[in-house]
């Protein structure tokens, strides 16, 4: 099994944002830091987890398990429901892709322990000023 650690963060709210992404497992070791360009801390969550799936899907990862410390996040996928209105898309295309795995667990874990994706994320801030 694959396990997938994810964070989103934001130089502000809204900010220059950026997502982190950790993977391991099956001897996989794989980091990303992605620029978001301008969005608030949720919006990077939700699109943090939306580049997570993408690239678990591109590389063939099948059973994925996902850990993450947002639990606006943890708890819209659990639920199939997000109250605001502006994180509706997010949530529709996430639940799409998690559709597209043989398995598919999400965690929700405390920062502590998700120390790796937050500084990739801080790092993929840090790219959106390198984009210009």
């Amino acid at each position: 099994m694959i396990e997938v650690y994810i964070d989103g963060a934001s130089a502000g709210n809204p900010g220059p944002s950026g997502a982190g992404i950790f993977i391991k497992g099956n001897g996989i070791l794989e980091n990303y830091s992605i620029p978001l360009g301008v969005m608030s801390n949720h919006e990077a969550e939700f699109s943090c987890l939306i580049k997570a799936l993408g690239i678990c899907l591109e590389k063939g990862y099948r059973i994925v398990s996902f850990r993450t410390d947002s639990e606006l996040v943890n708890r819209s996928l659990e639920k199939e429901f997000v109250k605001n209105a502006a994180y509706k898309p997010f949530l529709e295309e996430a639940l799409h892709l998690r559709g597209e795995f043989d398995l598919f667990f999400m965690k929700w874990i405390p920062s502590a322990e998700n120390k790796m994706a937050d500084q990739l994320a801080r790092a993929g801030i840090h790219k959106n000023s390198e984009k210009r």
